[in-house]
């Protein structure tokens, strides 16, 4: 098969979805954009459903869609410290992928999707090819203006540290009420805590007897399986208190936290995005938030007929923070655990979340710095300067 379209968009997740989302209606006065959507066939190339959380104001434009979301946040210290708080005026919100794609379907019925295994996307003077092999193992040639490709990257890119965020969740249904559909639980640092980086559970209800429980760890490696069913039977039974429960889906994933550079262009006419165009937060493994900033700056470039290269979503200043602090967590400078639980004690959660999100300025910045462990950070800052970046092998 040979296509001819404007825009190509390889891998149909979150930073995929979103493209195609917002390429589908262009801005007042854009140009109408011919775009084709190619995803992997079902198997194991395509991820199952998947769960985003990210904050941001009422009205957004998925709440329509929105599992959850919550105007309380909680997190627990090790010693079962309680810090709860309003995140006035955000909401921290839950999307589920299934429904995501289908809103984005909906809102873009007029966007070709095709199925393929793309194996090589290729310059082309002025343009580029998508060469891929159908699930009936037939050849795919897709030439486009652009290529913005959202599949992870096969190798993560040279790096001073790199950590994997990597969690197994459960969603439960209890024999009776447990849950406080109010408060979501973002952090529970009553696990059990790695020799390297940290762990937490996370319990976002969705009513009295229904929550997502997940067991999160930062650490150097993943577990097998039975890591996981083992730490998510200690944390709901011996740290929750569950009642009686039945699994009624499952979810797990890694997410990498590198301070490498990822490369955000890769050809002539070939872009990545998402996660794979330095997306995800170093720091804390967030990547939706960033995604919907990188997607709606590349439609606009689109739509007014520049050149659409993804900007950095994530400042110089913000990138440095999060290099220090990986560096210190995966040189054991600071308890992972007491660290966050400090910060969520001293800095009020909204601003906090601000903070994560790069949404402060430099004086928030270094306030928050001062309620950090000072020395330890700064000693690590310092030798950052003389580390090199290393391969950091293959993408988990």
């Amino acid at each position: 098969m040979v296509h001819d379209t404007q825009i190509v968009i390889v891998g149909a997740g979150a930073a995929g979805l979103s493209l195609a989302y917002r390429l589908a209606a262009p801005p007042p006065g854009g140009r109408p954009l011919d775009v084709t959507l190619v995803d992997a066939p079902p198997g194991r190339l395509r991820p199952p459903e998947r769960t985003w959380c990210f904050w941001e104001e009422p009205g957004g434009e998925y709440d329509d869609v929105l599992t959850a979301s919550w105007e309380r946040l909680r997190v627990r210290g090790p010693d079962g410290e309680r810090l709860s708080g309003r995140i006035d005026p955000l909401r921290y919100k839950m999307l589920r992928s299934g429904p995501f794609e289908q809103l984005v379907l909906k809102r873009a019925p007029g966007v070709p999707r095709l199925e393929a295994v793309v194996e090589a996307i290729i310059d082309l003077p002025g343009g580029v090819e998508v060469r891929g092999t159908t699930a009936g193992g037939g050849r795919l040639r897709l030439r486009g203006r652009w290529a913005f490709d959202s599949r992870p990257p096969r190798a993560l890119p040279p790096a001073r540290t790199t950590l994997l965020q990597h969690f197994r969740g459960w969603f439960v249904r209890t024999t009776r009420p447990v849950f406080d559909p109010a408060v979501a639980e973002l952090m529970d640092f009553r696990t059990p805590q790695p020799a390297t980086g940290l762990s937490f559970g996370y319990v976002l209800p969705l009513g009295e007897y229904e929550a997502l429980v997940e067991y999160t760890e930062f650490s150097p490696t993943v577990l097998d399986d039975a890591g996981y069913e083992r730490a998510l039977r200690h944390y709901t039974g011996e740290v929750l208190g569950l009642p009686r429960f039945a699994v009624t889906a499952a979810e797990g994933g890694v997410i990498p936290m590198s301070d490498g550079r990822f490369p955000r262009r890769v050809g002539a006419s070939v872009f990545r995005i998402g996660a794979a165009g330095g997306a995800t937060r170093p720091s804390t493994g967030y990547t939706f938030a960033a995604v919907q900033r990188q997607t709606r700056a590349v439609a606009l470039a689109l739509g007014e007929g520049r050149c659409p290269a993804p900007p950095p979503v994530h400042s110089a200043r913000a990138r440095a923070m999060d290099a220090v602090l990986l560096r210190a967590l995966a040189g054991g400078r600071v308890d992972g655990a007491g660290f966050f639980t400090r910060l969520f004690r001293e800095v009020p959660m909204e601003r906090l979340l601000r903070f994560l999100d790069g949404g402060t300025g430099v004086r928030e910045d270094v306030a928050i710095g001062l309620h950090t462990p000072v020395l330890p950070m700064l000693r690590t800052a310092a030798e950052l300067l003389w580390l090199p970046r290393r391969a950091s092998g293959a993408a988990s």
